[in-house]
């Protein structure tokens, strides 16, 4: 069986919560989806995980500190902010 996407898996989550929310199924059938549902958001949640820590991997300094980013979502797919750009960020988040 091919892995599990976690786009697919968000998907399946939403169609079954919109299934639960309107209430006009069995008994039987809306335990089988909530025990569905619990899987799936379990998967998501773990692949968000995963996905934090290799952000935070990649962010992390030479010394091995993580440098806090702003996130700027006009960067384009192909460009990276600059880590030693020797801008500093403050903890209150002012520049």
């Amino acid at each position: 069986m091919p892995k599990e996407r976690f786009e697919d898996a968000l998907n399946k989550l939403e169609k079954i919560v919109s299934k639960l929310e309107e209430g006009d199924i069995a008994l039987e059938e809306s335990l089988r989806l909530f025990e569905e549902g619990i899987r799936l958001s379990r998967f998501c949640n773990q692949k968000l995980d995963e996905a934090e820590k290799k952000v935070e991997i990649l962010l992390k300094g030479k010394n091995g500190v993580l440098k806090p980013q702003p996130f700027d979502p006009s960067i384009s797919l192909g460009q990276t902010p600059s880590v030693n750009s020797g801008e500093a960020i403050s903890e209150e988040g002012e520049e």
